[in-house]
């Protein structure tokens, strides 16, 4: 038993050895056991594009993790202490870009993008289709076209009647842009007037309710049509400073004491306030147990996961059904829409109210 204790004790004292060694050449030869990558993007090669169908549309692609362009004169004075700033992620806020929404018989044109920069590729649209502007105010975000009687152009995109008449009525088309709700998003709506001659000035936006369907119709035409035109500029957008005046105080403030989010005010009539809470609701995966548009209130499941989480009894049963732990509620308070919310009595959990206006805020704004 000595014997072999003792060639084991040599044979592991030999293995060790010939490590050691091993390691004190690679050292030696300048090499290591982990690759320094650090630098391997500085003269990394550029892949080759995504090539979609024919049929797929582009607009509905987007990187995942956006590259910055750099010049091929920069890339020689890129180094790991010196990353280019990341892209602008604006146009990933929203799912999707020139979105025509819906409600309560408006519909307008939800763009990713500030009125500035909106402004001027909408002038230019009017021109291109033919209608023109004849009037302008870039503080209202109004643009009025000329009269459309007289472009083809105007004419086949209104659905005007190839032979015209003397009699027929005059026709201009407004646009108005506006912040929208969420940050960074303008909202463009349109209109077709029917007028006695050319306006002298501009036409008030105020007391144009309740539109016909083919009013809404003409009105989602022309917004779709707006929407591929800018889609299509994208890479050409310029900016306007007059239009830069358009922007205006956030539509959606968070109100807090000591740190904390009481309620949320949204410069909004209750139907489009009811419908952008239910969107965030929607969006933040915050189950919705019952609601009350007349009334102004939700009642929703804000539990966590853990909380919802039955254990090993889920093995034997099947998934528990959204509980009502939180009350969501809008009022309307001088002219503004109040979003508060409150605890079912004995709830117990984790989640405050203030949590969950928070994270609404987040989702609306």
């Amino acid at each position: 038993m000595q014997v072999l204790q003792g060639t084991v004790n040599t044979a592991m004292l030999k293995s060790v050895v010939v490590l050691s060694g091993l390691l004190v050449m690679a050292t030696v030869a300048g090499c290591s056991l982990v690759e320094d990558r650090s630098e391997r993007y500085v003269n990394a090669k550029e892949g080759e594009p995504l090539e979609l169908p024919e049929s797929a549309d582009e607009s509905r692609f987007s990187q995942t993790m956006p590259i910055r362009d750099v010049e091929p004169a920069d890339a020689s004075r890129m180094y790991p202490a010196v990353i280019p700033q990341p892209p602008d992620m604006t146009s990933d806020i929203l799912d999707e870009n020139y979105v025509i929404e819906e409600l309560d018989g408006r519909v307008w044109l939800l763009v990713n993008d500030v009125p500035g920069r909106i402004w001027p590729a909408v002038n230019t649209y009017m021109a291109e289709r033919g209608l023109g502007v004849a009037l302008e105010s870039p503080q209202l975000g109004i643009l009025q076209s000329e009269l459309a009687n007289f472009s083809k152009r105007a004419r086949q995109l209104l659905e005007l009647p190839d032979d015209p008449s003397a009699e027929e009525r005059k026709v201009v088309v407004q646009v108005r842009m506006a912040p929208g709700v969420r940050r960074k998003t303008t909202e463009i709506q349109v209109r077709k007037l029917d007028v006695a001659d050319q306006p002298d000035e501009m036409l008030p936006w105020t007391g144009v309710s309740s539109p016909s369907e083919q009013s809404l119709a003409t009105q989602k035409r022309i917004l779709a049509d707006l929407g591929d035109f800018l889609r299509g500029r994208e890479e050409s957008k310029s900016f306007s400073r007059a239009a830069s005046g358009m922007v205006s105080e956030p539509l959606v403030r968070l109100i807090s004491e000591n740190d904390k989010a009481v309620a949320i005010r949204m410069e909004l009539d209750y139907g489009r306030s009811w419908a952008e809470v239910n969107r965030a609701l929607t969006e933040s995966d915050i189950p919705v147990v019952d609601l009350n548009r007349s009334e102004g209130w939700f009642q929703v499941d804000f539990r966590t996961e853990d909380e919802r989480d039955p254990g090993w009894f889920s093995w034997f049963s099947d998934a528990e059904a959204p509980r009502h732990t939180h009350t969501v509620n809008l009022n309307q308070r001088n002219g503004t829409i109040v979003v508060s919310a409150e605890p079912v009595p004995g709830y117990t959990g984790s989640r405050t109210t203030a949590d969950l206006l928070t994270q609404l805020f987040d989702y609306l704004y």
